[in-house]
């Protein structure tokens, strides 16, 4: 029993030092740095190489960044379309904008029935975010008027007349809103460089009216704008059954690569506007975290004192137990990856709470046993069968309501509510099975005369 709970307790150990590195991983390569230095390994072709680092994602409140409110025009929807529908278009589509600009982890939800929140955090050029989430391109195709009609608008514009008119292309019915996706291409200028196009590809809807334009339109121009402003203005050469075109206006790859990421945002289905910005320091959200770290920090040193100084060798074995507790609930943290705010860390806090809670019913169940005057080995044995209802039935309710938290909640709760669950969720396997072996291994005769550690 003894060697199989060592071994169980070795895994335990080498696993956990193995996050600990992924947790932190300064500890181990100030460790190589060191000894590469101290060893002048590098001179003989050969360094201990940098653990790899996959940083923790930090939320607004303490990466900083900014919070936008925009207010969506619901006055003139559509018949058939109520408002709810209307502002979930619009936070889908905001959301695939943030999502394509590459903010760390954006909020984007629908506060009430005109207002749209957007959390950015991280986000360093603040103006640029605001630009590529208000913007709605607007695609258009158009065709070539006949030389006859461009020549009579010309003349009447030359008089005052008809300047709201475009004298040499009419709008056709093939718009942005069948657009599927569009991709920057090269084509075959003089390098690839200068070469850059823009492809898009139409649904199937939009692949047959821009068929039927092509076949309409063999060898005249059909032109692209883009916000009311010609882009390219192509001669067809053959009909297009695929729907697919491709935009060629002379861009480098900056440009492209801008208009594509326009283009598959998608266009909002309602206006909205910014009424409301505010910006949180990076300095500010850094003095957050590091409060929060300390709080975390020192109310683990206070649980091990008390733990140490209330249960004695159990409590020192749940001690190591909760730092194990810590590592794997960090590395799940990292891994998922977890978004940490500050409600999200106070989420963290209390599962070390009832982690702690799960020990001291274990050990309290356990001292009632060698109360009874029974051996260490069935006391231990009884203490964790008898715990285990009460330890069960407590972390399963929290996890119940850390699941209706995060799924009926805004996205602040939410994080709260899911570092809670991971946290409850990992309390169970370090009760039931870290503890466990670590007490396990430590039991045995030397323990029957020295009851007072216990």
């Amino acid at each position: 029993m003894s060697q199989s709970y060592g071994k169980k307790s070795l895994i335990i150990f080498l696993i956990s030092l193995f996050l600990f590195f992924l947790v932190y991983p300064a500890s181990f390569n100030l460790s190589a740095d060191f000894l590469n230095s101290k060893l002048k390994l590098e001179k003989a072709g050969f360094s201990i190489p940098h653990f790899f680092n996959i940083p923790f994602r930090l939320g607004l409140d303490l990466l900083g960044g900014t919070h936008l409110v925009y207010k969506a025009d619901v006055s003139n929807l559509v018949a058939g379309q109520s408002s709810a529908d209307a502002m979930e278009g619009v936070r889908d589509v905001i959301e695939r904008r943030v999502n394509i600009f590459g903010v760390a982890e954006p909020l984007v939800q629908v506060e009430g029935e005109d207002r749209l929140v957007v959390e950015l955090a991280g986000i360093k050029d603040i103006s640029e975010a605001i630009r590529l989430i208000g913007e709605t391109p607007f695609l258009q195709f158009k065709e070539e008027r006949p030389e006859a009609e461009t020549n009579a608008i010309l003349e009447a514009q030359k008089k005052g007349d008809k300047l709201d008119q475009d004298p040499y292309f009419i709008d056709t019915s093939l718009t942005g809103k069948y657009l599927n996706g569009a991709r920057v291409v090269f084509g075959g200028g003089a390098s690839q460089l200068s070469g850059a196009e823009v492809s898009l590809e139409l649904n199937e809807e939009g692949g047959k009216i821009f068929k039927e334009l092509t076949e309409k339109n063999l060898n005249k121009r059909l032109a692209i704008y883009l916000d009311g402003v010609p882009i390219s203005a192509p001669t067809v050469q053959s009909v297009i059954p695929d729907g697919k075109a491709v935009i060629s206006g002379n861009f480098n790859i900056s440009e492209a690569k801008e208009l594509v990421t326009r283009l598959n945002a998608g266009a909002l289905p309602v206006p909205v506007s910014l009424i409301s910005q505010q910006s949180v320091g990076a300095s500010l959200g850094r003095e957050s975290l590091v409060k929060s770290l300390k709080a975390g920090i020192i109310g683990l040193i206070l649980v091990a004192v008390f733990m140490v100084l209330f249960y004695r060798l159990p409590g020192l074995v749940s001690v190591a137990a909760l730092l194990v507790y810590a590592i794997f609930v960090l590395t799940f943290y990292k891994l998922i990856p977890v978004t940490l705010t500050l409600a999200g860390i106070a989420g963290f806090i209390l599962s070390l709470g009832m982690a702690v809670d799960a020990n001291v019913l274990i050990f309290a169940r356990t001292r009632e046993e060698l109360r009874q005057g029974k051996s260490l080995n069935s006391s231990f044995s009884e203490g964790f069968r008898r715990a285990w209802l009460s330890i069960r039935d407590s972390h399963v309710t929290t996890l119940i309501g850390a699941i209706i938290l995060y799924l009926f909640t805004t996205s602040i709760v939410k994080g709260f509510a899911l570092t809670l669950g991971i946290g409850v969720a990992m309390s169970l396997f370090s009760a039931i099975f870290v503890t466990k072996s670590f007490l396990a291994l430590l039991i045995g005769p030397w323990l029957e005369g020295k009851k007072w550690l216990l």
